[in-house]
């Protein structure tokens, strides 16, 4: 019982850290490079109404989505191009900034 407890806790430990290791200075600076072009360079403020807003997004839900247009389970043509080239490094990078800037997000009812 006491190892079924330990390897529990370490799981659950290993979990709530797999999202945790992005560092937003970098990635602000690969945002600046290309996603501002879409997102704005806030974040907030995307080109075109189809273009997301990122910025106050949970870092978890940023880090699989581009997992996800890279690993080609979720489908954009432009994002999967973006994703493609990213290291799992540059995705937790990016989360971690985009997560950290003010949001905007509201709901539409």
């Amino acid at each position: 019982m006491k190892i079924g407890i330990i390897v529990l806790a370490a799981a659950s430990a290993l979990a709530s850290n797999a999202f945790a290791s992005g560092n937003a200075e970098r990635g602000a600076a690969k945002a600046k490079q290309v996603c501002a072009a879409c997102h704005g360079a806030d974040g907030n403020t995307p080109l075109a109404p189809e273009y997301p807003r990122l910025a106050g997004q949970h870092e978890d839900y940023l880090y699989k989505a581009l997992r996800d247009y890279k690993a080609g389970t979720r489908k954009n043509a432009i994002m999967g191009a973006q994703a493609a080239g990213l290291s799992a490094q540059d995705m937790q990078d990016l989360a971690a900034y985009f997560a950290g800037l003010p949001g905007t997000l509201t709901v539409i009812r």
